[in-house]
């Protein structure tokens, strides 16, 4: 069961710390008009308990011995048309370090207390102002990082989600309710519902959930940013690639083989779309413990990414066979796009050396033309099972063949912006919830098909509407509530 919030009255910042011309501190409670009048002294002498929500005053903000700390505007909102659903004011203040600071010590000392992480929007969910499927939309939306990600909290922040949900919930309430009833009436024999109906919109149902949770894949990408691993063999050039996609020495950039033992990460927006890109361990035979431990985790960062570069050395030819190989040999599933990059185009190619040989490049070798080494490397991915949908020439570390790189990882994701105004899941705890309604009815509907007892089909039926529930914050707990809103923000 969930607890009753406390009483008392909160106040924290809600605006973030640095340079600026404004900032904001927030105070809910049912004492934060009068904790607020001690410290305050409007210029027209009006009382804030006399002021009307949605109101705005001028006057400045005095300490205990009557000293002005800053001339502020206050915004009042009255129970319970605020955002938390009780009384609230927010100050707003120069945007001093200094005066935010003894600010919200005056606060404190004149009776509040300090909010803990997302507690404002915990108490709006608490208050009936949103359920718990918007309130984490607040967090989505400070969050989002591009248009997309942006559009899908507002949607899920205005109720489209939870509307959603509630219609289905309403339809499987009327297939229990159907189901209970003959369970009350059973001496009688008596069938309030034809099973074919039942069925058909428990398959209805069933189909509707289906779809949601196969829109995960897709708005988690667009929420977290879609995963790109960058793999090949050790000096092929990968973290000098990362560092110059992201415009920053985010990777350890050097000539000794193996240098790269653990996978990055780091995200960067590119055309509209979020992309996290993965510099992983460089592919190699070795003895070394914490070596092989990179490259086993280079295997599972494959599988896991929805784009893989394969990273090609211009000047190694004889490695392109075998890393191609190996590549295809890790995939994950069938939707992963595959570019192939070849690298340090400004070099000479060298005498084939092992991909697994240590020994470096021997000796220089005439240059080839570039086109025809595509052309051989895209014969190698055909004969290997793969159909990469580019085969790039570039130079990492001149920026070479970059712009045309991005291109194709735009063009890749054409999916997020057909999407339009599709409902797509992008929480992981929405995302296993819908999974669970989903297996459960899948089992209602298996029981209907083989007339199984009344109790049991509707008990599945309980289950989904249960799984459903959690969602919106209808059946919910206080350690998941707890969970959930120490990811927010102070002040949200």
């Amino acid at each position: 069961m969930l607890q009753d919030h406390n009483n008392s009255t909160i106040c924290a910042p809600a605006t973030a710390s640095g340079s600026g011309a404004i900032s904001i501190v927030r105070v809910s409670g049912q004492e934060a008009i009068e904790i607020v009048s001690k410290i305050f002294v409007s210029a027209k002498g009006r009382s804030l308990a006399d002021m009307k929500g949605y109101t705005m005053c001028y006057g400045t903000i005095v300490g205990p011995d009557a000293q002005v700390l800053d001339d502020v505007v206050l915004g009042v909102y009255r129970s319970p048309e605020s955002y938390t659903g009780e009384d609230m004011v927010e100050i707003s203040s120069h945007a001093s370090p200094y005066i935010v600071s003894e600010l919200l010590d005056l606060l404190v000392e004149s009776g509040c207390s300090f909010a803990s992480s997302g507690e404002f929007t915990k108490r709006a969910f608490l208050n009936g102002k949103m359920d718990l499927a918007q309130a984490e939309a607040v967090a989505d939306v400070i969050a989002s990082e591009t248009e997309a990600s942006h559009r899908i909290a507002m949607q899920q922040l205005k109720g489209g989600f939870s509307e959603e949900l509630a219609k289905m919930r309403r339809q499987l309430l009327h297939l229990v309710s159907l189901m209970e009833l003959e369970l009350d009436f059973s001496e009688e024999e008596v069938e309030f519902a034809d099973r074919a109906e039942l069925k058909n919109l428990l398959d209805i149902t069933t189909s509707h959930i289906s779809e949601l949770v196969s829109s995960f894949k897709l708005g988690n990408a667009i929420k977290n940013g879609v995963p790109v691993a960058i793999v090949g063999a050790t000096n092929t050039g990968k973290s000098t690639l990362l560092n110059a996609l992201l415009g920053e020495d985010r990777a350890i950039v050097s000539s000794i083989a193996g240098t790269t033992r653990d996978t990055i990460e780091d995200t960067m927006n590119v055309g509209g779309i979020l992309f996290r890109f993965i510099d992983t361990a460089g592919i190699r035979r070795t003895l070394e413990t914490i070596e092989i431990a990179g490259i086993e985790r280079t295997y599972f960062k494959i599988k896991q990414a929805a784009i893989v570069m394969l990273v090609l050395d211009y000047t190694r030819q004889g490695d392109f066979e075998e890393s191609i190989k190996n590549l295809s040999n890790n995939l994950g599933d069938n939707d992963q796009k595959i570019v192939i990059l070849l690298n340090k185009i400004d070099e000479k190619p060298l005498v084939a050396t092992n991909l697994f040989d240590d020994r470096g490049p021997q000796a220089a070798a005439p240059e080839e033309n570039i086109a025809s080494v595509c052309e051989t490397i895209s014969n190698l991915a055909t004969a290997a099972g793969l159909a990469p949908i580019a085969i790039l020439p570039i130079c990492a570390k001149n920026l070479t063949g970059l712009e045309e790189l991005r291109a194709v990882l735009v063009s890749s994701q054409s999916n997020m912006s057909s999407a339009g105004g599709a409902l797509l899941v992008s929480n992981r705890r929405h995302f296993t919830a819908l999974k669970e309604a989903y297996e459960a009815l899948l089992k209602a509907s298996v029981a209907l098909t083989e007339n199984r007892p009344g109790d049991l089909v509707a008990q599945d039926i309980r289950d989904a509407l249960y799984s459903l529930g959690t969602i919106v914050g209808e059946i919910s707990t206080d350690e998941v509530l707890e969970n959930i809103f120490k990811s927010f923000c102070i002040g949200k």
